[in-house]
């Protein structure tokens, strides 16, 4: 980006620096020596000059004084030229006014109307008509014009890459958020079925080991006795496998969490993790659904809330269940930058399918003011979808 601005900078600074050597030796090849032309060529050499001590491309940019300077020298030159010219509108003023334009301030809004006045100014001293004043006056407001007007793309690309980046930025801190839930999920996951492990097997595996070694001493002196003791060792061992695989179940259908629970987790970890201000709303009472169907709505809500921060740069997002016998309908609202034109890509067809998969609908839209909506409503029909009891 600052490549682009030192081209451009370079390129107008170029134009002026041209348009001043051509004045220099247009008058040094058209005039015999003379005091006058001693002058002349001193007056253009300090207009060039000292302007460019106030702003040199990379250098120095202090715009406001090299406008002051530059209408001051360039422009008193160019009064006295357009009053003495042989041909009335010869003389032109353009490319410092071009110039001007693209190095304009607030503080020097002052000079457009100095560049309209100056060709006018001619006509108090010399025998410029109004017509040809006028004239010169349009151009240099247009080539003035112009410079503002090349200044504001510069600008303008200057803005569009800084929210490029800030959306970068972003991208990256959405990355680290979800990264950082899921080792979060894991080390829980992970936590949970050790002490789910220890708490349901550990006694057990200790009475296994200590019946087992109780058998073999009595293998030798009482083998009828060490026979039951073995019976209920195996009886117990049956036991221990209902649990192991009771623990394994519930680990994979997650039956005892329920989709609200799980909602309120993925709220606290997001404004935890973004500082993005969220309000959840539950209305109906939930029935315990199966874990993929909990997980299909999850990971829809989860999209909604990433695509409300990293496209639309929202702060305040709504979040709206509603549960009824027949129906659950879910709502996600947020403030952020309404929807341009609209392309199903990767994310959104995602979250499009998981839930007609569902025999869901779903939908996205802009509100009207600003803001985005998403919602989607399941119908709650069959046992399918519920979790056992």
């Amino acid at each position: 980006m600052k490549r682009v601005f030192h081209i451009m900078d370079w390129g107008i600074f170029g134009l002026r620096s041209y348009n001043y050597i051509l004045l220099l030796v247009h008058i040094v090849m058209a005039n015999e020596l003379s005091p006058r032309l001693l002058v002349n060529v001193v007056w253009l050499l300090a207009a060039f000059i000292i302007p460019t001590l106030c702003w040199f491309p990379q250098l120095r940019k202090n715009k406001e004084w090299f406008i002051l300077f530059e209408l001051l020298l360039g422009g008193s030159y160019y009064i006295k030229s357009f009053m003495h010219a042989e041909q009335l509108g010869s003389v032109d003023y353009l490319i410092p006014s071009l110039t001007i334009g693209y190095l304009l301030t607030r503080k020097t809004a002052w000079a457009m109307p100095a560049l309209l006045l100056m060709p006018f100014t001619s006509m108090l001293f010399g025998a410029v008509t109004w017509d040809v004043a006028l004239g010169s006056s349009s151009d240099n407001f247009l080539f003035s014009f112009i410079g503002l007007w090349v200044s504001f793309i510069a600008k303008a690309y200057h803005e569009k890459n800084k929210l490029a980046k800030e959306i970068d930025e972003q991208n990256k801190l959405l990355t680290q958020y979800a990264a950082e839930i899921e080792r979060m999920t894991l080390l829980e996951e992970r936590s949970r079925m050790s002490k789910e492990m220890h708490d349901t097997l550990g006694h057990s595996f200790i009475s296994l080991i200590m019946s087992l070694d109780a058998a073999i001493a009595l293998l030798d002196k009482n083998p009828i006795l060490a026979k039951e003791k073995l019976i209920t060792i195996r009886g117990l061992t049956e036991q221990n496998l209902d649990e192991m695989r009771d623990i394994v179940h519930k680990m994979g259908e997650e039956e005892n969490i329920s989709l609200v629970d799980r909602v309120e987790k993925l709220v606290n970890n997001f404004r935890e993790y973004t500082g993005t201000v969220i309000r959840l709303t539950l209305n109906g009472t939930e029935e315990i659904l199966r874990f993929d169907v909990q997980q299909s709505i999850i990971r829809v809500i989860q999209e909604s809330f990433t695509n409300a921060l990293k496209h639309g740069k929202a702060t305040e997002i709504e979040l709206n269940l509603h549960f009824n016998p027949s129906t659950m309908r879910v709502s996600i609202r947020n403030n952020g930058a309404p929807l341009g034109k609209m392309e199903h890509g990767f994310g959104l067809a995602t979250m499009k399918n998981r839930i007609e998969m569902l025999d869901g609908t779903w939908s996205i839209s802009s509100l009207a003011v600003t803001g985005v909506e998403v919602r989607f409503e399941i119908p709650l029909k069959g046992d399918k979808l519920y979790a056992e009891n």
